[in-house]
């Protein structure tokens, strides 16, 4: 990026705003706030801003973040949405898709590079969860085509064995973890060109994999402590964004900082 000046701007639901990398007490930093370091590690003032909150649909994205992310007039800007969308059973890809060009689409048209990124096989972290499989397939379609009209960098998540490696994730296998966090913004730097980050895709070393009755015990707790609470709150009608707002809604400047370590 040089010496020059840059305005980053993320938005997205609790992948971006940082979910599973920190808690609410000490800060969450999460795979964005760890992007705009590697911009920064070259020289570049890097101002950036943080507009995602967890829990958002994308229709929620574009709806309370879009203007607000024009209004900042970024140099670049990041959407990631739509894996809270395909999660449930009224999910329209026509609709979320649409929401998801449309950001694309007014971004670009402000003169800001966009990016964006594709979603992992999640049957493979959570195996209750391959009937979402051809959902995932298809969302991935239609953000490469959405992006490719618009002229926006997609991160290829998928088809990378890593991004399904169980130690990237947390205990939730929604969000992950500080790892996955650090190899997410590796490979976003990656695709905008940011020297040093090719190996984001490389496998982490050999570990042994769990039996069938430890599996089959890590399924039924993750049932109990994750899934039955994700559906009680869809039940209700809540969500675990409400009530929040967004961490950085301005752009501060960014120190460059430890940006490749977990």
């Amino acid at each position: 990026m040089g010496d020059g000046r840059l305005r980053y701007v993320a938005l997205g639901d609790s992948q971006t705003e940082g979910v599973g990398d920190g808690d609410d007490a000490t800060g969450l930093r999460g795979w964005a706030d760890r992007l705009a370091e590697h911009l920064a590690a070259d020289g570049t003032r890097v101002e950036y801003a943080n507009l995602a909150v967890r829990g958002r649909l994308a229709g929620q994205v574009r709806a309370e973040q879009l203007a607000p992310a024009v209004d900042l007039r970024p140099d670049l800007a990041t959407v990631v949405a739509g894996v809270n969308d395909l999660l449930r059973p009224s999910y329209d890809a026509d609709r979320v898709a649409g929401h998801l060009e449309a950001m694309f689409a007014e971004l670009a048209g402000t003169g800001a590079r966009v990016a964006t990124m594709t979603f992992p096989d999640v049957s493979r972290l959570a195996p209750l969860a391959r009937p979402l499989l051809p959902r995932v397939l298809d969302l991935n379609e239609r953000i490469r085509a959405a992006a490719a009209r618009h002229g926006a960098v997609v991160v290829e998540t998928h088809g990378h064995a890593v991004t399904t490696d169980p130690r990237l994730w947390c205990a939730d296998r929604l969000h992950c973890g500080p790892l996955g966090h650090a190899r997410i913004a590796s490979a976003m730097a990656s695709a905008l060109g940011v020297p040093g980050h090719d190996a984001w895709s490389d496998p982490l070393p050999p570990v042994a994999r769990p039996g069938r009755v430890r599996a089959s015990v890590d399924e039924a707790r993750w049932l109990g402590s994750f899934l039955g609470p994700w559906l009680v709150r869809r039940l209700r009608g809540t969500s675990t964004g409400d009530g929040r707002t967004a961490k950085r809604p301005e752009p501060l400047p960014v120190e460059p900082g430890p940006a490749a370590r977990p």
